[in-house]
């Protein structure tokens, strides 16, 4: 298998999610994601800010109300998109990522970063709350982690996003590829279809109640045990011998 990697490209705009970016984003992702060849999507950045958030310039209130609401509609998709996809979705962070940018990361299912990087949410700042950033931040941090960077926009530093279990790892920005990399290659190793399920399981049972979600997790143990693929992966533990996935 192989892993697709979504460079933002756009530098001189710090990487702002204009609706243009966000559009070719949505794209990026949906990509040929059921090709049985993709097993994991890496977001990563060219410059020194990974993404600084909305383009501002977009938000001004030459737009009307419509094309504002539609950047946020198509933002909240694309960050609930990057969950329902059934490969992992890793975050690549060297440099800073702000409001809309930090709310990438925090939706994405693993995040690597570099000793360099910093996450805010600073709408605050300019009259515009990082409500929707806060979605995902929520769900990512403590509570009173998350109001502080909402209600200050101060950022973490890379190893307080770690400590708060905003991010996976911080690595040096010279080993920052290689450690991506190296999960990458271990996500590889494993079959498709039982990490499409245990991914999509994963964030149902998160929503539920703690019997809901043993409910829930029971009955998919099962259904893992009924794919071919779990099967061949419990016949070569007891063969000692490496499992051969189907695709």
């Amino acid at each position: 298998g192989f892993y697709r990697n979504i460079v933002l490209n756009n530098p001189r705009k710090r990487n702002a999610l204009s609706l243009a970016m966000l559009q070719s984003l949505r794209e990026d992702l949906l990509h040929d994601v059921k090709s049985k060849e993709l097993r994991v999507i890496i977001i990563s950045a060219e410059g020194p800010v990974f993404c600084s958030g909305h383009d501002l310039k977009e938000l001004s209130s030459e737009d009307d109300v419509k094309y504002h609401s539609q950047v946020f509609e198509i933002c909240a998709e694309v960050m609930t998109l990057i969950q329902k996809l059934p490969v992992p979705v890793i975050a690549k962070v060297n440099g800073l990522a702000t409001a809309a940018g930090c709310q990438l990361v925090a939706s994405c299912d693993i995040a690597v970063a570099s000793e360099k990087s910093q996450f805010a949410t600073p709408g605050v700042n300019i009259g515009l709350f990082c409500s929707t950033p806060a979605v995902a931040l929520g769900r990512s941090l403590p509570r009173k982690v998350a109001l502080e960077m909402l209600f200050t926009g101060e950022p973490l530093s890379a190893q307080e996003a770690l400590m708060h279990g905003l991010i996976s790892k911080v690595v040096p920005e010279d080993k920052l590829e290689e450690e991506t990399m190296k999960i990458s290659h271990k996500i590889c190793e494993s079959s498709k279809s039982v990490l499409a399920l245990g991914k999509a399981t994963f964030y149902r049972q998160m929503t539920q109640d703690l019997d809901t979600a043993y409910k829930t997790t029971t009955q998919v143990m099962a259904d893992n045990l009924n794919l071919r693929d779990g099967q061949e992966g419990i016949e070569a533990f007891i063969q000692k011998r490496k499992p051969v996935w189907s695709h």
